[in-house]
C-alpha cells in the first residue's frame, strides 16, 4: 500500500467555507428579524450634541394664514427656542404621508415646527405646501442639499427635535408616524417642557 493511501482524506477547507459563511449570515438575519430592533431607528451620532448652526433662503411666496411671508430658516444653537425641524421635499411620498402629523405637531405651543426643503424645486415645494397646508414657522430653501450634510441626513423625511440650548434631543429617520411620535418625540419633548393641562 503507497504511503498516500495509508493517509486518511481531509475534507477540503474551501469546500466548507461557503456554507460556514451562509450559516453566519443567516445567523444575523435571524437575529435582526426576532431582536425587534426597528430599522427607521438608525443611530445618530448627533444626539446629546450641538444642531449645526443653519441659515437657509425663505421659500419665495410661501405666506402664513394672515398672509406675512415665511421667513427663512435662521437656526442659532442655543437661542433659548425648542425647534422641530423637518427636512422634506415635495417629490417625496412618505413626506406627504407623514404631513397630517406636523400639521397636527404645528399646534403645539412647546416648539416651533421648521424646514429644510431639501433639492427641491420652489415652485414644487410652494404646490406641495399650498396643497396640504403649511406647518411651519420658519422654512430655509436648500436646492443643492449642502446644509443637510451637516446635519447627517441620510434621507428624505428626516426630523430633529432641538432643545434651548441647541441640543439636538430626537431624530426621526423616515417619516412621522403616530408610534414615533407617541414613543419618541413626545416623551423626549415632555424632559424639557412639560405639556400644560
Amino acid at each position: 500500500m503507497s504511503e498516500a493511501a495509508k493517509r486518511p482524506r481531509r475534507r477540503p477547507v474551501l469546500v466548507m467555507l461557503p456554507v460556514v459563511l451562509f450559516a453566519g449570515l443567516a445567523g444575523v438575519f435571524l437575529y435582526q428579524l426576532l431582536s425587534g430592533h426597528d430599522p427607521q431607528v438608525l443611530p445618530s451620532a448627533l444626539i446629546g450634541k450641538p444642531a449645526p448652526e443653519t441659515r437657509l433662503p425663505p421659500l419665495a411666496g410661501l405666506t402664513t394664514a394672515s398672509g406675512a411671508p415665511v421667513p427663512g430658516l435662521d437656526l442659532v444653537p442655543g437661542d433659548g427656542r425648542v425647534r422641530l425641524v423637518n427636512v422634506f421635499a415635495s417629490w417625496c411620498v412618505p413626506c406627504r404621508q407623514e404631513h397630517p402629523a406636523l400639521m397636527a405637531l404645528s399646534q403645539d405651543p412647546r416648539f416651533e415646527v421648521v424646514a429644510i426643503n431639501y433639492k427641491d424645486k420652489p415652485e414644487n415645494a410652494l404646490a406641495f405646501l399650498r396643497d396640504l397646508g403649511n406647518p411651519f414657522d420658519a422654512l430655509g430653501t436648500d436646492e443643492a442639499g449642502r446644509s443637510t450634510i451637516d446635519w447627517g441626513v441620510y434621507g428624505v423625511p428626516e426630523t430633529f427635535l432641538v432643545g434651548p440650548d441647541g441640543t439636538i434631543l430626537w431624530k426621526q429617520t423616515g417619516p412621522l408616524t403616530p408610534q414615533s411620535v407617541e414613543g419618541g418625540l413626545l416623551p423626549a419633548l415632555a424632559k424639557i417642557a412639560p405639556a400644560k393641562g
